[in-house]
């Protein structure tokens, strides 16, 4: 068995009360990031209802994305435990401080992603339940154990990494058209400076763990950059698409351009001075800039 999949604790087990305790499940959800997960998917969801929107269908919605969401970051966690323990903004996550066990994470994963299938396909539709298994299987099984083995990771990741506007799009209508793929494929672009910059940020700590993300591999950052310059320009290029499709009308044009030009700019930036401080302007820039793209979206359509 794989050492990323061995189920022994690295520290031990901490005894923890309740209330500590069920912050230690808590953040194995990572709610930030299931918040952001939860947030695109209704972006998706509102833009993807051709009529009035249905209210019940999407608290169901949101709520099985939001419990499938959690359970995939549990189970990445209890994958990723050993190299958690060997970086220092991962090692006070719950599984290698203690808090929690791998066991006890690996069947809280479980339980919460079974769990938002079963829920998804009954109250939902049986396309959102399998968009959200292939983005489980993807992300866990697919992206998660190539970390460590490909610097080609990050490209492989960015396919589940894009599904929440998809899943919410499938959520709504039931079907997928070309807008949806248009929102997906703004998503999976946006990723790659957005991950690149937290790479470039903490790649010492990635070279600990054994985790080859571009940055981490290469000396001078010339492959980093480029490929945060280009992906950047052709997310900003695809962004336009939604006004050219009619799914959003001239407000919405005018501040994707405006949003791109701020977001290209900390990219340039950073291709200027290759340092820390200009990778966490990029980072800073690219969650303000999707969230934003995909609210104005939403308002100009509704």
């Amino acid at each position: 068995m794989p050492k990323s999949l061995a189920l022994a604790s690295p520290t031990p087990v901490v005894a923890l009360g309740l209330r500590d305790r069920l912050a230690a499940y808590w953040a194995l959800t990572k709610p930030r990031i299931t918040f952001e997960v939860v947030l695109i998917a209704a972006f998706g969801f509102l833009l993807g209802t051709p009529g009035p929107v249905d209210w019940a269908r999407f608290c169901h919605a949101m709520l099985g994305i939001g419990l499938l969401s959690g359970g995939i970051a549990a189970l990445n966690q209890w994958m990723e435990h050993p190299a958690d323990g060997q970086m220092r903004r991962t090692a006070t996550r719950p599984i290698p401080s203690g808090k929690v066990t791998p066991f006890q994470a690996l069947l809280f994963g479980l339980v919460l992603t079974i769990g938002a299938e079963a829920y998804l396909c009954p109250t939902v539709n049986p396309l959102t339940a399998v968009l959200g298994l292939a983005t489980a299987i993807g992300y866990v099984w697919i992206y998660t154990p190539l970390k460590t083995r490909t610097w080609l990771s990050t490209a492989i990741g960015s396919f589940p990494g894009a599904m929440p506007p998809l899943v919410g799009w499938a959520a709504a209508a039931g079907s997928l058209s070309l807008e949806a793929w248009v929102l997906f494929a703004i998503m999976f672009f946006w990723q790659f400076p957005h991950f690149y910059a937290i790479a470039w940020m903490y790649r010492e700590d990635y070279r600990r763990a054994g985790i080859g993300m571009l940055p981490v591999i290469e000396a001078d950052g010339r492959r980093t950059i480029r490929q945060t310059l280009i992906t950047a320009l052709v997310t900003v290029g695809l962004s336009l698409l939604p006004f050219w499709l009619g799914l959003s009308g001239w407000i919405y044009l005018a501040g994707a351009l405006l949003l791109g030009a701020l977001f290209l700019q900390s990219c340039l930036v950073l291709a200027r001075t290759r340092t820390n401080l200009a990778a966490r302007r990029v980072l800073r820039a690219s969650v303000v800039y999707l969230p934003m793209l995909f609210l104005l979206m939403t308002l100009n359509r509704l």
